[in-house]
């Protein structure tokens, strides 16, 4: 007799096992399921097999070869589309011509086979169903037969008030070829909905056989872990593999435990497996060939598959972790958690209950994980980073997430406060807003929705309206497929960190307020937003003397809103303005850093043919600021902040002190000195530059990417701010920009990045500051180590498993030495 085992199916209900395997292929005690099915025909005395494929078919074929491994022979019958379990043996005719027996690749059983089939002969039926009795026929179809065994009903997947039989359907068939009459060739097919209910209505003989023994469909999570706990506990009549010790412990070749090693049967351990000194591997536990295990590390009812690493005093517990993954030190990974393969969960990181995380995939250090990582790119150690949230629109960041955001944002608040919101034009970042909006409302947080404006319109109105804080949504500057979520405080300024926290916390515990139906926020969409912000614009600026200096000035607003809200109040300014890319183009919202290079090189050319007092750049965010001057020239981050000091320093208010990051030239100092002016440092962040700025002691702050503040007007970056101030500032110098960037000294910075591991961050650190003890150095942020003339900046990075080390000093090639060196110590400290 021959065989058809059917292996196409693609097992969606076990992703992510199946995301990158056919389900066939999933390993039950390190062995394909399918392995099983054919050991059991073979010990039956059924060789001549043909396997029907469909989804991923070359993985089935390499693995099993033509069967001589197995002592039988394969065939393969293989879809190019998804023909059903009737049209996938139809596809397979050729080779069947006569009685033959078809059962399924991705089930465990050991019926007595040969029991099916002579009761098949013995009726002379045309089709003969192995039928199991279950307690719970609800996800199965039901078959009823008389006492002869003849079905006489056909019930799929039934309510209970349906189940007339506890007889079920184990997709295990004995046919004969006149079956084929009734199947169409290359379609979709299918024997329990459409074949034997077209046998039974003419009449021919179709039988049922109650099967004893053990069954079990492997259709989803649960199944598959209870195959294996069965098998475990003797249910079934299948030898786990590897050498039977005692207590139910079955250990293969080549394995090597730790005498102090505690293991509780039954428990299944692959070959060449290292399981180190001060583990437990706990009841129900099956570990892969291959598998390392570190000290102090505990299993419990969990499945990990080959080749994976345990870092030690990690604890899975009723858990599935898939092949060559990297389980760090001291991870826990709860119940009902499937892993994909070759993920890398980082240290200490917890994955909370029935949390399912797809192939290829990492989780950061120190992370808590309570929702699934399907198409993001990973498990984030913390929500916030350098751009407040962001993601890749659809992958990082969808309206679920976002939702969930709010809530845990809203959670943070007391209910009843007010957030403003906005967003640019962009779809994406709308939509997120939505998504955001209703979350805030379900936590009893009122909405006023700013619509499409740009962030410090956002800022101010929270700062004058009495907000709790400010949300805004925009795409990030330089990559169209993601979206950066910012939080303002009531202040209008970035939220502390402490503040993030509290939103992780809630956001990752998943513990949200709820409120009654009385309580839900409500939505408002405030007027006159956009004159109340340029009425605090206007009123922070000298407006007569940029009047009587009638400047000619080329302005490229880069497609953002920034355009809608000069137009408002240019004429008040007494410029003559040429604008360019003056209108919103959510196409246009990010910009490549080539693209940036010839917008400047195209607003240089423009200054030129106009013969503009300047030029400047707005970002799409009015944010940040780039210059060029009279003569077109380009003038660099650098210099543009060494020229906004010496004029904030020469013409600001009589008091008054500069601030600028930690990294930013030693120049800044020398110029605010020369007149009088002291400079304040701050961490490389955009929060501590604002902390900065709401000093009442400081009048300006600026740093590296174009990004000033004036905290006159409002302490957070802001182009529209810096343009009419700059225009202020160079009416009382009363010199053409060109001549003052002449005066301004050159900037000799060098910065080199490093890889290090997220894990060695703290080491790294730890020596650096011992090594800067003797020495004159600041540790602001990072360790900054000055030398005479020269300086050199250790910083890790907030977001990246990686320092950056920066350097000035009188002539590159000295600089360069520093960076080198440092980098050199970093590479000691790591190797």
């Amino acid at each position: 007799m021959k065989a058809v085992v059917m292996a196409g199916g693609e097992g969606s209900r076990l992703r992510p096992l199946t995301s990158n395997q056919p389900k066939p292929m999933v390993p039950v005690f390190n062995k394909p399921i399918m392995e099983y099915t054919i050991r059991l025909l073979k010990e039956q005395g059924i060789t001549d097999i043909v396997v029907t494929l469909q989804f991923l078919p070359q993985m089935i074929k390499n693995y099993f070869g033509d069967g001589s491994d197995l002592g039988v022979n394969l065939s393969y019958a293989i879809e190019q589309a998804p023909l059903g379990t009737a049209g996938s043996v139809k596809n397979a005719e050729s080779y069947l011509d006569e009685t033959f027996i078809v059962i399924s690749g991705d089930a465990l059983t050991d019926f007595d086979l040969h029991k099916i089939i002579d009761f098949h002969h013995k009726k002379h039926s045309m089709a003969t169903i192995a039928l199991k009795r279950t307690e719970n026929p609800l996800e199965f179809g039901v078959v009823i037969t008389d006492e002869e065994g003849a079905i006489e009903r056909f019930l799929e997947k039934p309510t209970w008030g349906e189940v007339f039989s506890d007889t079920i359907n184990t997709g295990i068939y004995v046919l004969e070829p006149e079956i084929f009459d009734y199947i169409d060739g290359d379609t979709m097919v299918d024997f329990s909905k459409e074949v034997f209910p077209k046998v039974l209505s003419d009449e021919k003989p179709l039988f049922g056989y109650v099967s004893k023994g053990y069954w079990c469909d492997i259709g989803n999570y649960e199944q598959y872990v209870q195959a294996h706990q069965d098998v475990m506990q003797g249910e079934a009549k299948i030898s786990p593999p590897g050498i039977k010790m005692r207590d139910d412990v079955w250990i293969g070749d080549g394995s090597y435990i730790h005498p102090s090693v505690e293991i509780s049967g039954p428990v299944v351990i692959g070959q060449n497996v290292r399981i180190e000194e001060g583990s437990e591997i706990r009841e129900l536990s099956v570990i892969g060939n291959n598998v390392m295990i570190g000290p102090e590390g505990h299993t419990h009812r969990a499945i990990v598959w080959d080749n994976t690493y345990v870092g030690s005093q990690s604890n899975l517990h009723g858990c599935v972790v898939g092949k060559s993954c990297d389980i760090k030190h001291g991870v826990r990974v709860e119940q009902g958690v499937v892993i994909g393969d070759e993920c890398v969960i980082g240290e200490n990181s917890v994955i909370n209950h029935d949390v399912k995380i797809y192939p290829f995939k990492s989780v950061d250090a120190g992370a808590t994980i309570n929702s699934s990582i399907i198409w993001e790119t990973k498990g984030m150690r913390s929500l916030f980073g350098k751009e407040g949230v962001s993601g890749l629109v659809g992958v990082d960041l969808t309206p679920d997430i976002a939702l969930h955001l709010a809530m845990a944002y809203g959670s943070s608040l007391k209910k009843e406060s007010e957030v403003m919101l906005s967003s640019d034009v962009s779809r994406a970042a709308r939509m997120i807003k939505r998504s955001m909006i209703a979350g805030l409302n379900s936590t009893g947080i009122n909405c006023r929705d700013l619509r499409a404006a740009h962030a410090t319109i956002n800022r101010f109105n929270t700062k004058i309206s009495g907000s709790a804080g400010g949300v805004h949504i925009r795409v990030s500057p330089f990559d169209p497929k993601s979206l950066q979520i910012n939080f303002y405080d009531s202040d209008g300024t970035d939220i502390s960190e402490g503040d993030q926290r509290n939103i992780e916390r809630y956001f990752y515990r998943g513990e949200y307020r709820r409120v009654y139906h009385k309580d839900i926020g409500r939505i408002d969409f405030p007027a006159r937003s956009r004159e109340h912000y340029i009425d605090g614009l206007l009123k922070a600026t000298d407006l007569k003397v940029i009047k009587e200096r009638k400047f000619k000035v080329i302005v490229d607003y880069t497609y953002g809103s920034a355009s809608l809200v000069m137009a408002s109040f240019v004429s008040q300014l007494g410029c003559d303005i040429v604008a360019l890319n003056a209108f919103s183009d959510e196409e246009r919202l990010t910009i490549s850093s080539e693209e940036l290079d010839m917008a400047m090189e195209d607003l240089a050319s423009t200054v030129k043919v106009f013969k503009a007092d300047l030029g400047i750049m707005m970002d799409s965010a009015a944010e940040n600021s780039y210059l060029v001057d009279d003569k077109g020239r380009l003038i660099s981050n650098d210099k543009a902040l060494l020229l906004l000091i010496m004029l904030m320093s020469k013409h600001g208010t009589k008091k008054g002190r500069i601030s600028v990051p930690i990294n930013i030239s030693s120049r800044a100092e020398e110029i605010a000195g020369a007149f009088g002016r002291s400079v304040l440092r701050t961490k490389m962040n955009l929060k501590s530059m604002m902390e900065a700025a709401n000093r009442r002691d400081v009048i300006f702050v600026g740093g590296e990417d174009g990004g000033y503040i004036f905290p006159k007007f409002l302490p957070a970056t802001d182009s529209l701010m810096t343009f009419c101030k700059l225009l202020e500032l160079l009416a009382k110098e009363d010199r053409p920009l060109s001549a003052i960037v002449d005066d301004m000294p050159d900037v000799v910075l060098t910065r080199q990045d490093i890889f290090c591991p997220w894990e060695q961050k703290g080491l790294v650190m730890r020596k650096l500051i011992e090594r800067s003890k003797n020495k004159n150095a600041e540790l602001i942020d990072g360790v900054k180590i000055f030398n005479n003339d020269a300086w050199v900046l250790v910083l890790p990075d907030q977001d990246e498993p990686l320092f950056k080390v920066y350097s000035e000093a009188p002539a590159k090639n000295k600089a360069e030495s520093f960076v080198s060196k440092e980098i050199e110590f970093i590479k000691s400290i790591l190797s």
